[in-house]
């Protein structure tokens, strides 16, 4: 006798694997909301710290600056650097003309010049440099 032939074996979709595949579905899709939601409020937590980190350096800048003004010899130095203020009857000097290199390095990178300077320009050397007045008559 010959040996049974073995039936061919199909590969069909079982009612079972149909509910498992549905079931996994569901589940990746009911994580895929919240998954999201938790990426965008890490995003936003970081972001919110790196803020926090530049406000404190910001208040530390300013607690020291804070400090600063309230020495009345630093008052002094800034009267004196910034306002050309000096104490009743002291002489003080104001030495007009040349610069220190440092100071015109600063004005040189400040950009350009503003409308009105160039107007003013204009009206100078239009001033300086008077040309024959023009015959407007034909």
């Amino acid at each position: 006798m010959s040996p049974p032939a073995a039936a061919p074996r199909t590969t069909r979709l079982t009612g079972r694997a149909a509910v498992l595949a549905v079931v996994i579905c569901a589940i990746a899709l009911s994580l895929a909301y919240p998954i999201r939601e938790y990426i965008t409020q890490r995003r936003q937590i970081d972001a919110l710290v790196a803020q926090q980190q530049t406000m404190l350096a910001q208040v530390k800048n300013l607690e020291n600056q804070q400090s600063r003004l309230s020495s009345p010899a630093y008052i002094e130095q800034l009267a004196r650097q910034e306002l050309d203020m000096c104490f009743p009857g002291a002489q003080c000097y104001i030495v007009e003309g040349n610069r220190p290199q440092a100071d015109t390095a600063h004005a040189a990178k400040q950009g350009p010049a503003p409308w009105y300077d160039k107007l003013w320009q204009s009206v100078q050397q239009a001033d300086a440099n008077p040309a024959a007045p023009h015959n407007l008559k034909k």
